[in-house]
């Protein structure tokens, strides 16, 4: 118990820093995208996709991408910048059609 708690103290206190802050930002808004999807899907009483969800997406994702390079994680990194190009891919359609569009 003693080793669980000293692990916990090193990587909660001992390690916080301004880049533990940037990483927990990062997480909450890639969070907010599941949040956003799940509110409008309640609302709609079927499966949607709102615009905000790929908003979110990309600045969560850029964030957690940045975070990764500092902590130089060669798997976090490749995720991030891996899902990141579906992000911003989906944000493009979004612009250049104008609006988003549901599948049913």
């Amino acid at each position: 118990m003693t080793s669980l708690l000293n692990y916990l103290h090193d990587v909660f206190v001992v390690k916080f820093d301004a880049w533990v802050i940037l990483g927990f930002v990062a997480q909450a808004f890639f969070t907010m995208r599941f949040v956003v999807q799940w509110i409008a899907s309640e609302r709609a009483r079927k499966s949607v996709m709102p615009v905000a969800f790929w908003f979110f997406s990309v600045g969560g994702g850029a964030l957690l991408l940045v975070y990764a390079l500092y902590r130089k994680d060669p798997v976090f990194i490749a995720g991030q910048a891996l899902g990141l190009v579906v992000y911003l891919r989906n944000v493009y359609f979004i612009i250049i059609n104008g609006k988003q569009v549901s599948s049913e």
